[in-house]
């Protein structure tokens, strides 16, 4: 038996002496995909001129950045050359700036994410939106308030945390033909445009959270205007207030109102793509697979199954690194491999770099096909985190310091 233990183990040595010799090694993991996302709100104004392009274009190169999530639309405002509601000049000269920077990012093979928000219209009760069509466009819960905190009317309000922005309702066709023409809008006005970035493509979340529509009696949940319940009292005969207390019943409700969130991402992404058939569409969506599918009501792998979306981001915004771990194991389904990226929220972690570079690191050891960062202020501000980057993710870097190393 020693004999035979003894002559195995030498094959195995010779073998992989071999292997090693003859360049079979290990495929190399991959480096996955680094983004940014930048807010209307940025100090650093990129689009305000092309100046301020060219900085951020540096800079991109320089970090091993591969896609920018360029936010130019937020509470029904156009921070883009819009014909369809409220147009925000950028630009300290007027000049609409946004085909600068996809022409100059295409030039170091930088995509450029137009990234709009959906159904927040954040605090903007006098959006264009709510004048064509009125309030009634507003989602609101069973009590029927919209999701923007209001004066309390029952005690338990003290008990829930709003996200204290105005959502509009998905189930309302004419708000998901508005938002559908706002996203054919941009692609037809920007055609080098690399993809769509849709964020707050959902329902309303509050604290505490429930698991689906049967826990309506013990928190909140959104969708419920006149005209949402009407279509859906059509459509199944049950109205969501009064139906008989049953776990089908309540099934069918939550499947409505995803299915309508879903109506949208395949509305836009069909109109997107006959303007311009290679776009990308992205979404965002909340980090935990329970709240994303009950609460906020995305239904992100019929996305992916049905092509609607590329890709998904996943907003795992901690400081709790074990927490972001486990989220993003958890979401990372092997029968989506390569269409599940991964944001971070370093704006969390200003004051704990090293709690940043920790996650980083964990996500690289679980091969992600992307990961993104917000945002790009806490990346511009520090050049120790930029190098950081830089060793990770600019390949001509990391490439160079391999061929040293070896």
């Amino acid at each position: 038996m020693k004999k035979l233990l003894t002559i195995f183990l030498i094959a195995i040595f010779a073998f992989t002496n071999y292997s090693f010799a003859n360049g079979i090694q290990q495929e190399p993991q991959k480096t996955p995909r680094l983004g940014v996302w930048i807010t209307v709100f940025s100090p650093s104004e990129i689009l305000k001129s092309k100046e301020t392009v060219d900085k951020l274009i540096g800079m991109s190169k320089k970090c091993g950045i591969d896609d920018i999530y360029m936010q130019v639309y937020r509470a029904d405002k156009a921070y883009y050359d819009s014909d369809i509601t409220e147009k925000k000049v950028v630009s300290a000269t007027g000049e609409d700036l946004f085909p600068y920077l996809i022409k100059r990012a295409k030039s170091s093979e930088i995509k450029i994410h137009a990234w709009l928000n959906v159904f927040s219209i954040a605090r903007n009760e006098e959006a264009n939106i709510i004048k064509k069509f009125g309030k009634s466009v507003l989602t609101l819960d069973q009590y029927g308030r919209p999701s923007m905190k209001v004066k309390a009317k029952s005690n338990l309000d003290k008990y829930y945390i709003r996200e204290h922005q105005l959502f509009l309702e998905p189930g309302d066709m004419r708000v998901r033909n508005y938002m559908a023409s706002i996203a054919a809008e941009v692609v037809t006005k920007y055609p080098g445009l690399d993809g769509l970035h849709l964020d707050y493509i959902r329902y309303p979340s509050v604290v505490p959270f429930i698991p689906g529509s049967r826990f309506t009696s013990h928190g909140i949940s959104y969708g419920y205007t006149e005209r949402n319940m009407e279509n859906f009292k059509d459509s199944t005969g049950l109205n969501p207030k009064t139906m008989d207390y049953d776990r089908d019943n309540f099934y069918k409700w939550d499947q409505w109102r995803r299915d309508k969130v879903t109506e949208l991402v395949e509305n836009i992404s069909e109109r997107a793509r006959n303007i311009s058939p290679d776009i990308e569409i992205s979404c965002t969506i909340v980090a935990s697979i329970e709240r994303t599918y009950m609460t906020t009501l995305q239904d992100w792998t019929e996305w992916l199954d049905k092509g609607y979306a590329n890709y998904i981001v996943v907003m795992n915004y901690t400081d709790d690194t074990k927490l972001m771990k486990m989220n993003s194991e958890a979401i990372m389904l092997p029968e989506y491999d390569g269409k599940i990226q991964i944001g971070l929220g370093a704006y969390l972690l200003e004051k704990k770099p090293n709690i940043l570079k920790s996650q980083i690191k964990e996500l690289n050891a679980l091969s992600p096909p992307g990961i993104v960062i917000f945002s790009y202020d806490d990346i511009v501000k520090s050049e120790e985190f930029q190098n950081y980057l830089a060793g990770i993710f600019n390949k001509d870097q990391v490439r160079q310091l391999s061929s040293n190393g070896s």
